[in-house]
């Protein structure tokens, strides 16, 4: 069935969405209209976000109907054929509408975030297509990628964060600008074309031909991403990620901790270890290693240390492994050791200043089967792989941050090295990157 699936994408892809796209073309670009587009989240994802609230400042992003409901997203509007997608706010009583809602008129699947048409103002148009392909019906896809194409052809500007393939079935119009904000920081395993599970089989087109803009971490991740995703250079800029700007803000930071303390009262009293691997396999066969390993050593230390789990939203769906329902990153400013394997969460995780585990118990195999861009084993943090290892590591974290091998403070005696790596990987992330972005494009 999957594969089944992936077919009749690649055959929307290389045939109805063009001809919807070149027929609307023909009209003009609608100037000021910003689209929000992702096909992996049931709502606007965090990689997203900052970027969202920041154009919504000075745009709209609702519209009114005759019972007061304010509307968001990719929702048909059955008065001007308007393409919409999101939350509904009742603005008679605050009530919010969230998830998969069937719009009654049509059918369609609404997801995003609110807006409240009051509070937006200015001249720019917002409009989100967010759904998550692997929940929706194959009638429901073809729906959605038939609405995107054509307001992506009237589009002035479009905004994705991860490989969203409608916006590369055809080549676009010089006029729109595609703003690729990416949805990870640092280098670590191989991607996009230098890997063989992230491009479709059978897949032929330019997948990233068509992006204006993309933004990353730092620049050394610049001439990577330039063969990784065979797009020239001058297309890619080391701005910053624009979510990494939330773990500046410290009301944000402080409202994860209250809704940690609300969602784990039981964690009260003891140090937060997140582990937090990254996705093997496919949407359909995913795959997880050393759960039985971090479990034990959960029980093993549970006394000092409360651990969360967060697997990838794929191994979830096959049956809950992750411990706790709040978003990994809103996990950060409560953990005192993120514990994690290939995942770019490590970048995020590192303009926290705060100790890392490496735990990697398949090391070998995945470094032959996947591959990194940088020497792993060089990565300036204890490379764990057996459940002993990973305990003596985080037994021996000191109440300061550091940890303590015999009579060696690890991580202070590797300081020096950490910050090296740190502006190596997330030079760029200073709190100002969605800033920066906002220029560049020419959105402020």
């Amino acid at each position: 069935m999957f594969r089944i699936k992936q077919w009749i994408k690649m055959l929307l892809q290389n045939i109805v969405l063009p001809l919807v796209y070149f027929f609307y073309s023909r009209r003009p670009v609608e100037p000021g209209l910003v689209i929000f587009a992702d096909a992996h989240h049931e709502e606007i994802p965090f990689s997203m976000r900052r970027m969202y609230d920041e154009v919504r400042q000075n745009g709209t992003a609702a519209k009114r109907d005759a019972d007061g409901i304010v509307m968001t997203g990719r929702e048909a509007d059955a008065r001007d054929g308007s393409v919409m997608a999101g939350r509904e706010v009742d603005a008679r009583d605050g009530s919010v509408m969230t998830g998969r809602e069937a719009d009654a008129r049509d059918g369609s699947i609404m997801t995003g975030e609110e807006a409240d048409a009051h509070n937006c103002s200015g001249s720019y148009r917002i409009e989100l297509f967010v759904t998550d392909f692997d929940r929706l019906s194959f009638g429901r896809m073809a729906k959605y990628l038939l609405r995107f194409m054509r307001r992506y052809a009237a589009a002035e500007y479009v905004f994705i964060c991860d490989y969203f393939l409608p916006v590369s079935s055809c080549r676009k119009r010089p006029e729109t600008k595609v703003v690729q904000l990416w949805h990870s920081c640092g280098l670590t395993k191989k991607i996009a074309y230098d890997a063989d599970e992230d491009i479709p089989k059978g897949y032929h087109g330019d997948m990233f031909g068509n992006y204006s803009y993309l933004t990353m971490s730092a620049d050394a991740c610049v001439p990577v991403h330039e063969r990784a995703l065979r797009l020239s250079r001058e297309h890619i800029f080391a701005t910053g990620i624009s979510r990494t700007d939330y773990y500046f803000d410290e009301k944000w930071n402080e409202r994860c901790r209250e809704n940690f303390r609300k969602a784990h009262p039981e964690a009260e009293g003891r140090r937060i270890a997140v582990w937090a691997p990254t996705f093997r396999g496919n949407a359909a066969a995913p795959r997880l290693e050393g759960l039985d390993i971090i479990r034990r050593a959960a029980e093993e230390l549970k006394d000092e240390w409360y651990f969360v789990i967060k697997a990838h939203p794929h191994i979830d769906r096959h049956g809950m492994v992750s411990t706790s329902r709040i978003p990994t990153e809103e996990l950060f400013p409560v953990a005192d050791v993120l514990i994690t394997d290939y995942s770019s969460v490590l970048f995020d995780y590192l303009l926290y200043r705060r100790p890392v585990i490496l735990f990697a118990p398949d090391l070998q195999e995945y470094e032959q089967a996947r591959g990194f861009y940088i020497d792993y084993r060089s990565i300036p943090y204890p490379l764990t792989r057996t459940r002993e290892e990973l305990e003596a590591v985080i037994g021996g974290i000191a109440g300061n941050g550091c940890a303590d091998h015999g009579k060696q403070d690890w991580y202070a005696a590797h300081a020096a090295e950490i910050d090296a790596f740190r502006e190596t990987y997330v030079g760029a992330c200073d709190g100002h990157a969605t800033e920066r972005i906002l220029k560049l494009v020419g959105l402020q």
